[in-house]
């Protein structure tokens, strides 16, 4: 069994990998009814030795078993104490090891060179040795899974400078970054900065990027508020999103997992997406099937070339049919929604550009023949590139997600990004041109403005990368003819 270390940088990180836990450990204990420690609970969790320990008894959800001592394979890093400081004080304080927290006290204010310049520097070794202790306990590992956001300062500048301390110190490893972006409305004025500065890193250093919208996030609670009958819920509020949810539906914690509903926060439910998305990504790490994926798979057959590496998320159901009492979708049905842009976590449509390569990560009682018969029916609705139109990798973990029958994700490399990164540009030049707010982060030592202009080319590179293969779709090569053989 091979492990994987989860690296969480920055409030929103923090707040993800928070979820990810808590949902992770509602789905072995749904497994593992007996609490003892196994291979499945092996690749995120270790079993510490109470010989060099203090134990104690971590309970699993519903209070069905528990198991010594268990911790995550995590690194918790934040420069503003706060989250983490709750995180340690919380229902989920036993599972993480005090000793792979990093965390300062101002915070990097909202700017890229004070979390990558200033901050990076300064913990550099404490992030190395944190990394490389967490590694140290496991037998094979198989990849990092980095999550942080892009428009704050210490998640885009201290998260792509974990990045870049992985890339050197194990370069053999997998780096999978989930990153999640600011929406056009973003109250930070600087996001736009801050986001193409680390998607310079991202883009030399990253294995494998899925980047997450937050406009996405919030669209996708919206339409499961209004697809709820209100007989059945309770009204909830969170931050800006006010919707009839649930409290054990799969979009919350639920009554499953270790944190009460009452220990939510106003964005769980939109973080509780992605770390749905993280838990259906893994699940052929976690548990058996009779098709799974190893994770090193994804960017073998998804990332034909090194930049282009950003994959298109999108999952369904959004929310568990035993929750909401609503007829479970038809699988048929599930395999199309998952190509509806509804149901994306971006907010782009591939239908309208060009595929490189699909995964399909399934997950229930699904038949291999099943998922066949779907790719057969959905190819002719959607545009491969020329030299790969069976780039299609498929997935089956037998054990679903608690209170569904099945669930899909799909991961596809397609050039509808490059619109997210369009509008990403566009914000970015618009402030860049007036040389707004810049010398904020000119006056970080290291900081140079030249970074800005590099950061700008490495994107314009990238978006004409995309633009270049969508050209193929409307203006394909000319065949080359034959060779003749004189008889």
């Amino acid at each position: 069994m091979t492990q994987s270390i989860v690296v969480q940088v920055g409030q929103c990180g923090n707040q993800i990998g928070c979820r990810f836990w808590d949902l992770a450990l509602r789905e072995h204990s749904a497994i593992n009814k007996s609490g003892v420690y196994d291979e499945s609970l092996g690749s995120f969790f270790r079993n510490v030795d109470s010989r060099h320990d203090d134990p104690v008894d971590i309970p699993l959800a519903g209070g069905k078993g528990k198991i010594k001592a268990l911790k995550a394979r995590a690194v918790l890093v934040d420069m503003e104490e706060g989250v983490v400081s709750e995180i340690m004080k919380g229902p989920l304080r036993e599972v993480f090891d005090c000793k792979q927290l990093i965390t300062d006290v101002s915070g990097s204010g909202n700017n890229w060179a004070v979390g990558h310049k200033m901050y990076g520097t300064q913990y550099r070794e404490q992030i190395y040795e944190s990394v490389r202790r967490a590694a140290e306990f496991c037998d094979c590992l198989q990849c990092f899974f980095v999550i942080h956001s892009m428009g704050g300062g210490t998640g885009s500048g201290v998260g792509t400078y974990v990045l870049n301390i992985l890339q050197e110190e194990f370069p053999e490893i997998y780096r999978f970054v989930t990153a999640v972006y600011p929406s056009v409305e973003d109250d930070v004025v600087t996001s736009p900065y801050n986001s193409v500065l680390a998607m310079r890193e991202l883009t030399e250093n990253a294995d494998c990027a899925l980047p997450i919208e937050n406009q996405a996030l919030v669209d996708i609670v919206n339409k499961i508020t209004q697809s709820i009958p209100s007989a059945n819920t309770g009204k909830r509020t969170y931050g800006t999103v006010t919707g009839k949810v649930k409290t054990n539906s799969a979009i919350c914690a639920g009554q499953g997992g270790i944190t009460k509903p009452s220990d939510e926060k106003p964005f769980d439910t939109m973080n509780n997406i992605v770390a749905n998305m993280l838990l259906n990504m893994t699940s052929s790490a976690r548990f058996e099937g009779s098709l799974n994926v190893d994770l090193n798979e994804i960017t073998m057959n998804l990332v034909p070339f090194p930049q282009l590496k950003y994959l298109v998320s999108s999952q369904t159901p959004l929310y568990s049919v035993a929750d909401v009492r609503l007829p479970p979708r038809r699988l048929d049905q599930m395999f199309t929604d998952a190509f509806s842009k509804d149901h994306q976590l971006l907010r782009a449509d591939p239908k309208h550009s060009l595929y490189l390569a699909c995964a399909l990560m399934v997950r229930g009682k699904v038949e291999i023949s099943d998922i066949r018969r779907n790719i057969e029916r959905l190819k002719p609705s959607l545009k491969f590139i020329g030299w790969n139109e069976e780039g299609w990798k498929t997935g089956l973990c037998a054990v679903p997600p608690v209170g569904q029958p099945y669930s899909l994700l799909t991961l596809a490399n397609n050039t509808c990004v490059r619109h997210t990164f369009n509008d990403l540009r566009g914000r970015f030049v618009k402030l860049y041109k007036r040389k707004a707010h810049v010398h904020h982060y000119t006056h970080v030592d290291g900081m140079e403005l030249s970074d800005f202009s590099a950061s700008l080319e490495s994107l314009n590179s990238l978006i004409q990368e995309y633009e270049m293969l969508e050209q193929q779709m409307t203006n394909p090569p000319a065949p080359v003819p034959r060779l003749q053989v004189a008889m």
